[in-house]
């Protein structure tokens, strides 16, 4: 059946969204488990994975494939707020997914030599004794495993993948993949009567080369198989290995989104007739079955599409779901050019009287939750994840889902792959902290990476903040009411250079001037022509005034420089983030410049010790009597330390001119943000960057997601009233 694209423009709000839909029920994300803890001893510094999640029958065990470490983990929930290692079985292989049945746990194995020796097996594991039970021979490389409702049957995409350095991974390549259904008997696999269903043949794209990545059961075991490179779907029934039916995905019009990888976030490009591609499957009933679309070759339509197993398209998200990522801070501008917020796991549910569908964006790093309607699905919330995650597990009867994050930067570079567990509460959503809205053309404010706070001299709650250098191409000022539950971005205002978006710039610091306009500060990197360098913008955010770092204080420049900005009758302060060659050890300067008489100063602020990474300042505001200064460490997770503000008495601030004897500042702790961080039951982030307060004297402070790479783009958003 032929498939034709839709165009997405008047879909796209279909879907309502948090900002206007408020239930009853809200997941709430209640702890996380990194993964490197299951690690066996002698191999701390390897990197691991959570790949594919799955739960014990009892709800009280996950297990969780991990292909880079070559075996399954274990994570004991009985208290599911407190997660702890269980073990890790090694097998031998690489690990592609997991299910469970019973009181075990079927795995799917890749043993390939090369992709034209695809092979494998499927081993069912005990989950109480963590030991390998059984093995069948696959002939083929596994992808996806999958169990009926009923644990009469497994079902394994043989995905026999490309090689993509191969002819830049044009189809078809072979041997082709194919589905194998596997019986169970007297709760083992019968590995004597697998039945290999052929799928060639079926498709439009490359149909000599199948290449089935996902499957899903439903309740009448017929099995819903992804082939996503040949942009596909096959229905097959399990007991006679037929094929009940097949389609093509389709492909949709893809309007106002960003296409180009150019660190800038600009939502007015078009793409026409984009594969779905679609990656994950799983049935929402007996006859509606949902897709994640990733795309992997051609495509990737950045969505999800519910189809009914006939082939026809019962709703498409078109952009809504990006939309979301977007608003959320979470867009991953780096794969513009690709396959943008790249959906790829799905869960479906019932918890209680409402069925849930779990769309997860692997490179935004974030989990759309939306209630099914049997029409057009409602958005309920966006939760925050780990650094891509890539499928969940539902525990419905505990009330708990599961994502699995699969990203793991190794020890050296210290994000870790976790497992986040979430709860089914009666509060409401408590993330995103801050979000956007859309601008006057009907397109989502793109943000991220904020790097400094500042407040608006007069009206209580609203908020200014900048983005660094993550968006190079596209420097920013966003406007913020901070009056709202999540706070608001409402409008962002490019900084200009000559009627053009400013070039060379690193923003890290913002003050409101109160004779008009703001201060900036931009850190500088002389390896990359980047000046350390002081700007006034007017209220249009054009460049009006550059005030370099003066001869005598480049001389002893380093890469890390200004990271705040605050000003104090006719003078500016400015925080340098760390120690430059003319620094002694743990401290650093802040720099005084007078805008009438054009003089510098500086005097020597006391860093904290740190044994692990480095520590520096963040962050420069001034209130009443006091000047305040984020002081934190570049640690995160355990090893997060220092994350504190501190104040320093206005009467300290006597600055000396450059190149002499510097007066150290006295500071005193006003604040330690670590159970703020620790709070939202997620891993401890190292980069709080801003914080101000208001004219009301309320205090704020916002984390900076670095883009979301690299990170699990979480922006995390505090009112602080003790300072």
């Amino acid at each position: 059946m032929e498939v034709k694209h839709l165009k997405t423009t008047l879909i796209a709000a279909a879907i309502v969204t948090t900002s206007s839909f408020v239930h009853a029920e809200s997941f709430q994300r209640i702890s996380t488990f990194a993964v490197a803890d299951n690690i066996p001893a002698g191999k701390k510094s390897s990197v691991t994975s959570s790949e594919i999640i799955t739960a014990s029958e009892d709800g009280n065990t996950l297990i969780y494939s991990d292909s880079p470490l070559g075996g399954v983990g274990f994570i004991d929930i009985k208290n599911p707020k407190q997660p702890l290692a269980a073990g890790f079985l090694d097998l031998q292989g690489e690990p592609t997914s997991v299910a469970a049945i019973g009181s075990s746990v079927v795995v799917g194995v890749n043993t390939s030599k090369t992709y034209t020796e695809p092979s494998g097996y499927l081993a069912t594991v005990s989950i109480a004794s963590r030991k390998l039970i059984q093995k069948c021979d696959l002939g083929g490389q596994p992808d996806s495993v999958a169990v009926s409702k009923d644990g009469r049957f497994v079902a394994v995409a043989i995905e026999n993948e490309r090689d993509e350095e191969l002819n830049d991974g044009e189809l078809p390549q072979m041997p082709a993949g194919y589905l194998s259904i596997v019986p169970m008997k007297d709760n083992k696999l019968d590995c004597a009567s697998i039945k290999r269903v052929d799928l060639t043949g079926i498709t439009e794209i490359a149909p000599t080369d199948p290449e089935p990545e996902f499957v899903s059961f439903n309740d009448k075991n017929e099995i819903a198989v992804t082939l996503q490179e040949n942009n596909h779907i096959a229905i097959i029934d399990a007991e006679s290995g037929k094929i009940i039916n097949h389609f093509s995905a389709g492909s949709v019009d893809l309007n106002n989104i960003d296409i180009k990888k150019d660190g800038a976030l600009t939502f007015s490009d078009s793409l026409s007739n984009v594969r779905r591609e679609p990656d994950a499957v799983k049935w929402l009933d007996y006859n509606r079955l949902v897709i994640a679309n990733e795309g992997d070759y051609k495509g990737g339509a950045r969505g999800f599409t519910i189809f009914n197993k006939q082939g026809k398209v019962l709703f498409e998200s078109g952009t809504s779901f990006e939309y979301e990522v977007i608003k959320a801070g979470h867009y991953p501008e780096k794969r513009s050019g690709k396959k943008g917020a790249e959906p790829e796991g799905v869960e479906v549910a019932k918890f209680g009287d409402n069925t849930y569908l779990f769309i997860m964006s692997e490179r935004g790093s974030i989990m759309a939750v939306y209630r099914d309607t049997g029409a057009d699905p409602e958005l309920v919330q966006m939760l925050p994840s780990g650094i891509a995650p890539e499928s969940a597990i539902a525990i419905p009867k505990r009330g708990l889902i599961a994502t699995a994050n699969e990203e793991d930067l190794g020890k050296d570079k210290l994000a870790r792959s976790h497992v986040m567990i979430y709860q089914l509460s009666d509060k409401a959503p408590t993330y995103p902290m801050i979000q956007s809205t859309m601008d006057n053309n009907g397109r989502p404010i793109g943000w991220g990476a904020l790097s400094g706070l500042t407040a608006d001299l007069t009206q209580a709650g609203t908020l200014y903040a900048i983005s660094d250098s993550f968006y190079s191409a596209q420097p920013a000022i966003f406007t913020i009411d901070a009056s709202q539950t999540p706070a608001l971005i409402k409008d962002k205002m490019i900084v200009t250079s000559g009627g053009h978006a400013a070039e060379k710039l690193d923003l890290e610091g913002i003050a409101v001037d109160p004779k008009g306009g703001y201060w900036l500060a931009s850190e500088g990197n002389a390896e990359k022509s980047v000046p350390h360098q002081l700007l006034h913008v007017t209220n249009s955010g054009a460049i009006d005034q550059t005030v370099p770092f003066p001869e005598e204080l480049l001389q002893y420049q380093e890469r890390f420089g200004a990271e705040g900005i605050a000003i104090h009758g006719d003078t500016l302060w400015v925080a340098i983030q760390r120690p430059w060659k003319d620094d002694e050890k743990n401290s650093v300067k802040l720099l005084s410049y007078n805008t009438q008489s054009k003089q510098w100063g500086a005097v020597k602020y006391p860093l904290e010790t740190v044994k692990k990474g480095w520590i520096g300042l963040s962050e420069i505001t001034i209130y009443g009597e006091n000047a305040y200064l984020l002081e934190r460490d570049n640690q995160l997770d355990s090893d997060a330390k220092v994350k504190r503000l501190y104040k320093v008495a206005l009467s300290e601030l006597q600055p000396s001119p450059l190149g002499s004897a510097l007066p150290t500042v006295k500071k005193t702790l006003v604040h330690d943000f670590l159970s703020d961080l620790k709070s939202t039951n997620g891993y401890v982030v190292d980069k709080i960057e801003g914080f101000t307060i208001d004219a009301s004297g309320q205090g704020y402070a916002v984390t900076d997601n670095d883009g979301v790479d690299d990170s699990s783009g979480e922006t995390l958003f505090f009112k602080v009233n003790q300072f």
